[in-house]
């Protein structure tokens, strides 16, 4: 057998999903439609994913003893989210066939780590601190003209364990809103918090690389997104933008894709600045939200390149076939969505994910609006679905 053929998990075979959202769910349909079996881990029942899957092993993402179920009813592991437990990541690394192995979500669990590892990968980011003290708070809070992000250097998702600081600000409340974060994390390191100077950027790009077990990688096209109270709001196929930021955004995230010797799926989120330099702020080691219009808008979704490319299959033509827009459906949507369900445009796709309980600001699904940008977005922004209740 050749070393590559060692590498190639063959469909009827089954993928181990470490998380059982909504990427998980989206990742295994893509890859049952391709012939794979599925087996998921998570804590929630009837999850997302298990909703799609042959099995769940119902267990905490801290649980070695469900990890090593995991592994011996999958021929292959992945996973959906990065905040995986360290000692399971090795684990699973060392014992079972996960080729996107614990180093990657070492480095990506961090922020700190993070934004080090993207120096060395030779591409530009905003200027940043570890902070460990008050002291340093105040300090970097001058140098920066009083304009900053402080974020949590673990966890943290869609606006949660970060702070917008501007001169207003009372550092003391925001200090103090930081210390049941600080009494679990302590003083590691590399810092508990970091403070990044605030970019005034145009425009919030994406884009995401796919990397094969061989090295192969292809890149999807840039991908524009619009946020709200820190969660994805809106996310648009083509960016539109100059094509020298797309140039300079896509190889971007090929330098990082090579410094982290990806294998998989890798999201980078970038920030254009009005002068044209294109500044990385974020990386997500997984498909991404913001990828999820590739589903119906390119010739291969993020979801099955994921599969492709960590059960070592030739890589897929990615194209876009057509302009997009996707906005997310959050639990205060739902009603709203689903009381005008019939009077949906024919261009627009739903998503939803089958989660029972549809909570303000969770991720309940997806639209994706096919065909001319500004179409759709006269269709969102004319809709009563993302409508606060004053305007409704």
């Amino acid at each position: 057998m050749s070393s590559a053929a060692k590498h190639v998990i063959l469909p009827g075979q089954t993928i181990g999903i470490l998380g059982g959202g909504q990427l998980g769910r989206m990742m295994a349909l893509a890859g049952r439609a391709m012939g794979y079996r599925f087996v998921v881990l998570d804590p929630a029942p009837d999850s997302p994913a298990a909703q799609v899957a042959d099995a769940q092993v119902e267990a905490d993402y801290s649980d070695v003893k469900a990890a090593r179920q995991l592994a011996k009813e999958a021929d292959i592991i992945t996973y959906e989210f990065e905040n995986v437990d360290a000692q399971v990541a090795s684990i699973l690394s060392d014992e079972a066939y996960m080729p996107q192995g614990s180093h990657l979500l070492f480095i990506t669990q961090h922020r700190i780590r993070e934004k080090q590892t993207m120096e060395k990968a030779g591409v530009p980011v905003a200027k940043w601190r570890a902070v460990f003290t008050f002291n340093d708070l105040k300090t970097v809070f001058q140098e920066s003209g009083q304009r900053g992000i402080l974020k949590t250097t673990r966890g943290g998702y869609d606006g949660k364990g970060q702070w917008r600081i501007v001169p207003e600000s009372r550092l003391e409340d925001i200090w103090n809103e930081c210390q049941p974060y600080l009494r679990v994390h302590g003083q590691d390191e590399a810092g508990p918090l970091i403070y990044e100077w605030l970019v005034p950027f145009v425009r919030e790009i994406s884009v995401i690389v796919t990397r094969g077990v061989q090295g192969e990688q292809s890149l999807f096209p840039v991908i524009e997104n619009h946020h709200q109270n820190g969660i994805l709001y809106m996310s648009i196929v083509p960016a539109r933008i100059p094509e020298e930021a797309v140039r300079l955004a896509q190889q971007a995230a090929v330098k990082i894709a090579d410094q982290l010797q990806l294998v998989g799926t890798l999201a980078v989120e970038m920030f254009l600045t009005e002068s044209g330099e294109v500044l990385v702020n974020e990386l997500a080691p997984r498909p991404h939200n913001s990828g999820h219009l590739t589903i119906e808008a390119c010739a291969t979704s993020q979801f099955e390149q994921h599969i492709r490319a960590i059960c070592g299959l030739p890589l897929a033509e990615n194209r876009l076939l057509t302009p997009a827009v996707m906005v997310n459906v959050l639990g205060q949507h739902l009603h709203p969505l689903l009381e005008q369900i019939d009077r949906l445009p024919r261009n627009v796709k739903l998503h939803l994910y089958g989660k029972r309980e549809p909570k303000v600001h969770r991720k309940m699904g997806h639209l994706t609006c096919l065909g001319d940008i500004d179409t759709a977005l006269q269709f969102i922004g004319s809709s009563k679905i993302w409508a606060t209740d004053s305007e409704r």
